[in-house]
């Protein structure tokens, strides 16, 4: 009777389990007795109401039973067995559940808080704006103590993070914020982690670098290899391409000089930062321990390749390589991109656009083709006139044309990754064409560390032509 005013039929009910029935049918029997009671038409209606309301109850529960009937018995039949695509493919290739994830950390950026970007923005300001003194007092980790004296260094990662964007200092050290060590056990408690023919070793100081060494090692790197054997033609008075040690102060003081980071230094008596020279092992090296040798533009061009080898190494170690040696795709292009000055949205583009490309099919960036490819940054400016003459001969320039002029002026095999890499940061539009006017001009950032660019505003210069300018009109009024 029961089935027959519900208009259902009795087969499903009786496969309840007593738990079910027991629920179910004393709401079937208040069903059907609720529908003889009441007798005017108000209470009829009433009654017709409260039966649609126990019938959705019904219901309600009939489907809530049947969903967890089923789910009991899928999960203990397994009877759909989920399969993970990915972890297929890990069996089928051979790597171990570690692996892939150690390559998905590879290709996961670390993300950034509000405070350490804030941070971060105001060092790439420091770097940008601030004196030499400031900065080597701001990025300087090391204090070591000889009696009533302290000295203030720099060890090699610092001297990079003081010049690299983007690089944050450890929390607890900042402007004149050190560790202080004691000067005879500085070789055993700090570990540089630095090859024994290291070029910071021939600095002295166990590989830490003072002051008056930061001066002379940004000045060696800001400055291209055209403007030292121009420098050292000028001072070389018989000829013979070789300078003394007075002769090679005068060549360093015009250097310095003429550079970003020179004519922005002051010395600061109080604070211990004023510039002492060329050190005494470095003058050993160049001129021996009688300082009576001759200094060969060749010697001195070596020293700067070796500075600027050891200071890619540096960087190539700090994105951690895998097992292999190799970095990814995304880390070589922020290497690339770091000196740019591109705005960060334009910047996240371009490295969106490389991770998008070779995460699935990426095979990394060795530290061999990483100098190589700086190798070719060193002959950027007759990099940038063949281009140049490929652009006005209506030529596209495409991978093979690049790696053709690489091999032809800078005498350097690229890996055809390694330029697919970079067509994929600056082709913008995927047309498989170089854009060489931004190219080269990244490039050559990259190559100087954006070491040349001024270090103000320009407001100062502005003041200084506009005062200039008023002088030359009237100067009768403007005579002060």
């Amino acid at each position: 009777m029961y089935s027959i005013f519900l208009k259902i039929p009795m087969g499903p009910l009786k496969s309840f389990n007593n738990t079910s029935r027991g629920i179910i049918l004393p709401l079937v029997r208040n069903i059907y007795n609720q529908q003889g009671l009441g007798t005017t038409r108000s209470e009829c209606k009433t009654h017709e109401d409260q039966i649609k309301k126990n019938k959705f109850l019904l219901f309600s529960l009939l489907f809530g039973v049947s969903t967890f009937t089923i789910y009991k018995t899928w999960s203990q039949y397994n009877i759909f067995p989920s399969i993970i695509a990915a972890e297929q493919v890990a069996e089928s290739e051979g790597e171990s559940e570690s692996e892939m994830e150690t390559r998905k950390k590879r290709f996961r950026k670390e993300k950034i808080g509000f405070r350490d970007r804030k941070i971060i923005e105001y060092e790439n300001r420091m770097r940008s704006y601030s004196t030499p003194d400031k900065i080597f007092r701001y990025f300087a980790t090391v204090k070591l103590t000889y009696g009533d004296n302290t000295e203030v260094y720099m060890t090699p990662d610092d001297f990079l993070r003081a010049i690299t964007p983007g690089m944050k200092q450890p929390d607890g050290l900042g402007l004149d914020q050190y560790r202080r060590y004691d000067p005879k056990t500085i070789s055993q408690r700090l570990n540089l982690d630095l090859d024994e023919d290291s070029i910071f070793y021939k600095l002295g100081s166990s590989g830490l670098i003072t002051f008056s060494d930061y001066i002379f090692l940004l000045t060696v790197l800001s400055t291209s290899r055209r403007h030292f054997e121009i420098a050292f033609r000028m001072f070389d008075l018989n000829g013979d391409g070789d300078v003394d040690c007075e002769e090679f102060e005068k060549v360093a003081a015009l250097i310095r000089q003429q550079s970003s980071i020179g004519s922005r230094h002051r010395d600061h008596a109080n604070t211990g930062n004023t510039f002492k020279g060329i050190n005494s092992a470095l003058t050993t090296y160049f001129f021996g321990p009688k300082l009576n040798e001759k200094l060969t533009i060749e010697k001195f061009l070596d020293f700067q390749h070796q500075l600027q080898k050891e200071i890619l190494s540096l960087e190539f170690q700090r994105k951690q390589p895998d097992e292999n040696g190799r970095i990814t795709e995304a880390d070589f292009a922020e290497l690339l991109l770091a000196y740019a000055g591109y705005p960060a949205k334009k910047k996240a583009r371009m490295l969106k656009r490389v991770k998008k490309a070779f995460r699935d099919h990426g095979v990394g960036i060795t530290k061999d083709d990483y100098l190589k490819f700086f190798h070719l940054l060193n002959n950027i400016n007759d990099v940038d006139t063949a281009l140049t003459f490929y652009h006005i001969a209506g030529a596209s320039i495409d991978q093979p044309t690049l790696r053709h002029v690489a091999n032809t002026v800078a005498h350097v095999d690229l890996d055809p990754h390694v330029i697919n890499v970079v067509f994929t940061i600056f082709d913008e539009n995927m047309d498989g064409q170089l854009s060489n006017r931004e190219f080269v001009a990244v490039m050559k950032n990259r190559l100087l560390r954006g070491l040349e660019k001024p270090k103000d505003t320009g407001f100062v210069k502005l003041m200084h032509s506009l005062i200039k300018c008023a002088r030359d009109t009237k100067p009768a009024l403007l005579d002060f």
